[in-house]
């Protein structure tokens, strides 16, 4: 007992000091860099703006849209700490939520400025790359701009498939298109939002359907939706279809086409002749780039897939010349042995020997002609 007692009083200690080191373990976290730079050449950072000079934050679009963090900030020159630049930016999960924000803040009205990142709207609205930014400025706009282009390359670089933007937007035909009324929605919330005609619950953003709408020059408006399977785009075109015939005349030249997982759709003021060219002239298209570099997943599965096949290529190999061996060995000893004893080597007693040449003649084992001979 005596013995019994020590070692649970001692197992009893391990337990508790391995628990008073785990309680006294601390993790380090890093925080994330700041999204806007203290400084842009000779304009210091200052304080935030007021919450009414830019898009507001807590629109809940932009966090329908993938939104992960927010920054404001006002840019003090230092030649002239009058001079200021309101700037607030947005980081969203990917660079389709972005343009999906993007779109929604883009009001009408052409843009004369220079270009500064991704994509450029009016009032100094621009995209690059994951982050949208919004900014209040009373400058000149080559001022202003190259004061942006120095904080664009600031901002966060997304590599990969987060970095690209959203392919369904590249379908809307250019000849007619009124840029500015460009609206890409991730979710019902941003859909109805933009002026979206149709029930968000009825367009399927549950099952990850994108939609794009878009005006046309003295017609009406193209809506795209995109669905992830033909047959997710066939449910839904099906109520659609219902929706529209519910509406009735006031949806204007309404004509719907599907061709796989794509649905197009025009409303409005549209021409019949001119709408059924644009719904019948968009297609899927599948596009091939041969200068884009390879992931290194991909080559580290061709090197995996070209090790397999020469691992069996080698075996089989291996596994021939070792038949050819041993068939050589145990032919050519057992062949011998058949010579030692005084016997042909290349014929045994129990094979029968058949003729086929149509004569009748007896057949003998070799061991009964030898006793014959003898």
């Amino acid at each position: 007992m005596g013995l019994r007692a020590l070692l649970g009083v001692a197992l009893l200690g391990a337990s508790a000091g391995l628990a008073v080191g785990q309680a006294g373990q601390t993790t380090l976290v890093v925080p994330p860099a700041p999204l806007l730079p203290v400084q842009l050449g000779d304009w210091v950072k200052g304080d935030a703006p007021p919450a009414d000079s830019v898009a507001q934050a807590d629109d809940p679009v932009l966090a329908e849209s993938g939104l992960k963090r927010q920054e404001r900030a006002v840019y003090h020159s230092g030649a002239n700490p009058q001079q200021t630049i309101a700037v607030t930016a947005y980081q969203f999960v990917d660079a389709t939520g972005a343009h999906s924000a993007y779109s929604y803040y883009q009001r009408p009205g052409g843009y004369k400025g220079p270009k500064i990142g991704d994509e450029t709207a009016n009032g100094f609205l621009f995209r690059s790359g994951t982050t949208l930014v919004s900014v209040d400025s009373k400058l000149p706009v080559d001022q202003t701009a190259m004061v942006l282009r120095d904080l664009e390359t600031h901002l966060p670089k997304v590599g990969g498939p987060k970095g690209l933007p959203p392919l369904l937007p590249t379908y809307l035909p250019a000849k007619g298109l009124q840029t500015d009324s460009v609206k890409y929605a991730l979710g019902p919330l941003s859909y109805k939002a933009m002026g979206g005609m149709l029930p968000g619950e009825i367009i399927g953003f549950d099952k990850a359907a994108e939609v794009v709408t878009a005006k046309y020059a003295g017609q009406g408006t193209l809506t795209l939706l995109l669905y992830p399977t033909p047959q997710i785009a066939g449910e839904h075109g099906r109520a659609i279809v219902e929706e529209v015939n519910r509406i009735g005349p006031p949806a204007g030249t309404v004509l719907l086409r599907r061709e796989g997982p794509l649905v197009l759709m025009t409303t409005g003021a549209w021409d019949a002749a001119e709408a059924k060219r644009m719904v019948e002239g968009i297609h899927l298209r599948n596009e091939l780039t041969w200068n884009k570099p390879v992931p290194l997943e991909f080559h580290a599965e061709v090197l995996k897939t070209y090790s397999l096949l020469t691992s069996i290529a080698i075996f089989c190999g291996v596994g021939a010349l070792a038949a050819v061996i041993l068939g050589l060995f145990l032919g050519g000893g057992r062949a011998a042995i058949r010579v030692l004893q005084g016997k042909p080597a290349a014929s045994e007693p129990e094979f029968l020997r058949i003729d086929l040449s149509g004569r009748v003649a007896a057949i003998h084992p070799e061991g009964i002609e030898g006793e014959a001979q003898r």
